[in-house]
């Protein structure tokens, strides 16, 4: 418990009553009670009662004495604050203030200059100049004349000029009974002063003049006197030591400090900016070639120069004087001769007009008139046709050889079938495109191709993109023709393929819908020709180009793609319901042993078709035999018409054979003329087959079941090795592949039960109570 308040004890005054005396506060509403919401014992409580009147009073007058002021000279900066010591203070008298100052400038002197200075000695000043500098008297006097008694004057002359008119150094002056010499004026004695320094001044010159002439011969002589000294030659090895041989460090700064500096260039210009330049080219060369085949100058197409008003046309020369002569016959002037002689001049200048056509023609012709295919030749790397180029060598043009020339020229801008100017327009059939191409070599297709797709790029105009997406379709359908054609034009469908795998990284999703559908018809004509005769026949050769080019379009080693996948489908399809009935389809299943491997040589997939067609081809290239030791599956059987057909049994076939790589026309083309043909194709069958049997080892290394695989080859190729008809060429081949087969490690490890512990049997164990 607090102890009790007493009674008399004296009540709390608000704060701004305590000072003076009690004030009577009329107003109540002028005090504020502050109520506390709990009592506590044993605290004391301030602030309890508050007059904020009297403190806001307060706060406005404090106001005043700081905010006021400073706010009232805000703008002004012409303050002078003097900050001398004791000047405020009106109970110092001047004396002590100046004590006081005299004293703190010795004590800041003291703690800056003189604080490892014990010798205490003042230093006196006057006008802020020390008095021992005053006593050297060290004026400068600049004398550039005056050499010697620099910065000192005479004392005559110094008597003479700030004397004032009194004696010189208060000389006695001389009695005139000395001597006999009267007394010297002033003005006397100040002209020999001047004679004085005149001559001295002369002394000096004289003496500066010597001198300098001393010095000339000095150095004359000593010119002489060194070409007399002996040079020593410095020792090789000297040289050698004084300059060393610098590291590479510093002969890599040196090249560094020679090196050229990047030169700023201009920016890269746009896809969009390129095409348009390349269309605006190809149209130039076009309006050129079509106006040289025409017949037309230059000259005519050029718009004429822009005349001044003040040109007074006199820019004219006169080739010869045409002035007639005035004759009259019988009173009447001559006329008749002057028509003929109008006629003859006529005629003259149209012989020489023909004249100078023909040179100028021949001239163009032989110089000018193929400088548009040698700009285009230069710039897209074109070749001349044999005939124009040994026109040119030879130099005779025959006078219409330039529109000749021009026109059976290439066309820079294609539209349709027909060569337009203004109307650019790609082809919109097949037909279209097989006219452009057709009949024309291989570079000059390729050419075409290109300026219709840069004619015709997608950022020149809207309807460019459906354009070009039609032209991969067009264009694969015109590489099937030519697939068909007899014999197949490979040579040029390697070369638009490059074309084709343009267009493809330009649309890509329409290249693929065009693949899909090709692929997907090829599919359909096989399933149908299997539901109508129980097998199937490998198709022509346009459609395993087609594969090829899937292959070369479009990414292979995906685990899905939408156009690899069905190809790979189509290609398994073929090794595994096309039976081999002829030696072209031994050339067509080889080729697609080809293909299936371009398409899995990156992802290694495991193909079982392929494994299985490469046993069929080794077992018909050997004799049939009673137990193989090995099962053959569809398309290929173990007897049959056609289970040796690849057998070869001429020793001579077999000695004149030489390796070379299959020719793919022998897959479309008629079968072998000769038997010795025949019987070089067998041979070069059966080493294609060899051969992608070994890149199938070399691929299939890694796998667990690799020689579980590989078991019906190594005993095929054991066969082929026992037989010792092949040619040495093919035995080494199947050494090397059977010396690779055996190299490879056994991977996988026979099956076996794990190993366990035994469970023991359960026991009855007694259960123990604690009692």
């Amino acid at each position: 418990m607090g102890k009790a308040r007493a009674a008399g004890a004296r009540t709390k005054t608000p704060a701004g009553a305590r000072g003076g005396g009690t004030r009577p506060n009329s107003n109540p509403f002028e005090v504020k009670v502050n109520r506390q919401k709990f009592q506590v014992l044993g605290r004391k409580t301030r602030h309890d009662v508050g007059l904020p009147g009297v403190s806001r009073a307060r706060a406005i007058q404090k106001r005043c004495r700081t905010l006021l002021k400073e706010y009232k000279e805000r703008d002004k900066s012409n303050v002078f604050v003097d900050k001398r010591l004791g000047e405020y203070n009106s109970n110092v008298s001047l004396e002590e203030k100046m004590l006081k100052r005299f004293a703190l400038e010795q004590q800041r002197q003291h703690e800056k200059k003189n604080i490892y200075n014990l010798n205490e000695d003042e230093e006196l000043t006057h006008y802020g100049q020390s008095l021992a500098d005053i006593e050297k008297h060290n004026d400068i006097v600049d004398s550039d004349s005056d050499a010697e008694d620099r910065g000192a004057l005479s004392a005559e002359l110094t008597a003479a000029h700030f004397g004032g008119g009194e004696p010189l150094h208060k000389k006695p002056a001389p009695q005139p009974g000395e001597d006999g010499e009267r007394p010297r004026s002033r003005k006397e004695l100040i002209e020999e002063l001047i004679a004085e320094s005149k001559r001295e001044k002369r002394e000096r010159q004289a003496r500066r003049e010597d001198a300098l002439e001393l010095t000339e011969k000095l150095d004359q002589d000593w010119r002489e006197i060194r070409a007399l000294l002996a040079r020593r030659a410095p020792k090789p090895g000297n040289r050698e030591q004084e300059k060393p041989t610098p590291d590479a460090y510093d002969v890599m700064v040196r090249e560094l400090g020679f090196e050229m500096k990047a030169q700023p260039s201009n920016r890269m210009k746009t896809e969009e900016e390129l095409a348009k330049e390349e269309q605006e080219r190809l149209k130039n060369l076009e309006a050129d070639r079509l106006r040289r085949m025409r017949g037309k100058d230059e000259d005519e197409d050029t718009k004429p120069k822009h005349t001044s008003a003040d040109d007074l046309s006199d820019g004219f020369i006169l080739d010869q004087d045409d002035r007639r002569l005035l004759s009259y016959k019988d009173g009447k002037m001559n006329v008749e001769e002057e028509q003929s002689g109008e006629a003859s001049d006529r005629e003259s200048a149209e012989d020489a007009g023909e004249d100078t056509r023909e040179d100028d023609a021949e001239d163009s012709s032989g110089s000018e008139g193929h400088s548009d295919l040698e700009s285009d030749g230069e710039s897209e790397g074109e070749s001349e046709r044999p005939g124009q180029a040994q026109q040119r060598a030879s130099g005779h043009v025959s006078p219409g050889g330039s529109g000749e020339a021009a026109s059976t020229e290439l066309p820079y801008v294609f539209a349709g079938t027909r060569v337009v100017l203004t109307i650019l327009t790609a082809p919109e059939a097949c037909e279209d495109l097989k006219s452009l191409l057709s009949g024309r070599p291989t570079e000059e297709q390729l050419l075409v191709l290109e300026r219709i797709q840069k004619c015709h790029h997608p950022s020149l105009a809207a309807g460019n993109r459906a354009k070009l997406e039609k032209l991969f379709g067009f264009l694969l359908e015109y590489i099937g023709d030519l697939a068909t054609d007899e014999p197949p034009a490979l040579g040029t469908i390697d070369k638009l393929v490059v074309q084709l795998y343009n267009l493809c990284q330009m649309f890509p999703e329409s290249a693929s819908s065009c693949m899909k559908f090709v692929l997907r018809d090829a599919m359909h004509e096989m399933e149908g020709m299997v539901e109508a005769k129980g097998r199937a026949v490998f198709p022509g050769l346009d459609v395993l180009i087609y594969l090829k080019i899937a292959g070369m379009l479009f990414p292979t080693s995906d685990f899905r793609h939408p156009v690899v996948t069905p190809a790979l489908v189509c290609l398994s399809q073929l090794l595994t319901k096309c039976p081999v009935l002829s030696l072209q389809d031994a050339v067509k299943g080889l080729f697609v042993c080809c293909v299936f491997l371009d398409y899995v040589s990156l992802s290694r997939r495991f193909v079982p078709e392929l494994i299985n067609f490469l046993l069929g081809i080794l077992y018909i290239a050997a004799p049939n035999s009673q137990s193989p030791g090995y099962t053959l599956v569809h398309p290929f059987r173990a007897l049959g018409k056609n289970s040796e057909l690849l057998l070869v049994s001429d020793e001579e076939d077999t000695a004149t054979w030489q390796r070379r790589s299959l020719a793919l026309h022998w897959a479309s083309g008629p079968p072998a003329r000769t038997e010795t043909e025949a019987n070089h194709i067998r041979l070069s069958c059966l080493a294609v087959c060899l051969a992608l049997v070994k890149r199938c080892v070399l691929m299939y290394s890694g796998l667990p079941s690799f020689h579980d695989i590989v078991r019906p080859l190594r005993a095929l190729l054991t066969e082929h090795l026992a037989s010792c008809s092949h040619p040495r060429e093919l035995q080494e081949l199947i050494r090397g592949t059977l010396t690779d087969m055996e190299a490879q490690e056994q991977h996988c490890q026979p099956l076996i039960c794990a190993k366990s512990k035994p469970v023991p049997l359960k026991l009855f164990t007694p259960r123990l109570v604690k009692v």
